[in-house]
């Protein structure tokens, strides 16, 4: 079993090696795996002056591919999310249901539980770091190991994104 600072490791040697759009990304999700678990992981980066997300980054470029925006909603997610900067989760797919018109897929794809963790730059949502995994799966316990150990680490991928780009 990989120990969080050998996790960590990995992850600092992966990120500092990254050469191309999604190699930090990808260390990104290796962390997030190989800590808490994550069947299904995205990046979403925001425009919030424009109201709109984008997908920078998937596991499953066939079901939810990188590409093309989407309008930002305003509804409870948003306002955990963007306006309260905390974590949203659900833990059962009717509770994924109310915020995301894609609870189907996702409940297709074995998934029936979502964490999205804020990615704050300059005080602003810049992005979201999108897990999920089996019902019930973000515990609380499970959920501040994900935001102690991939918040900062979450800031850091990003910015390793743009420079990238």
């Amino acid at each position: 079993m990989t120990t969080p600072p050998e996790a960590q490791a990995r992850f600092r040697a992966a990120l500092s090696a990254a050469r191309a759009p999604g190699d930090a990304y990808a260390a990104l999700q290796t962390l997030a795996q190989t800590l808490i678990g994550a069947r299904l992981f995205t990046v979403m980066t925001v425009d919030m002056g424009a109201m709109l997300a984008r997908r920078a980054y998937t596991s499953h470029p066939v079901d939810y591919p990188a590409s093309g925006t989407k309008p930002i909603e305003m509804n409870d997610w948003f306002e955990i999310v963007h306006g309260r900067h905390e974590s949203f989760v659900a833990n059962r797919l009717d509770e994924i249901d109310r915020v995301f018109p894609d609870a189907e897929l996702i409940g297709r794809l074995g998934c029936g539980a979502v964490m999205n963790l804020p990615v704050l730059l300059g005080g602003e949502l810049a992005a979201t770091i999108n897990m999920l995994d089996t019902e019930a799966h973000f515990t609380p316990p499970r959920v501040a190991l994900a935001e102690a150990e991939l918040t900062l680490q979450s800031m850091a991928a990003l910015l390793v994104e743009n420079r990238l780009a």
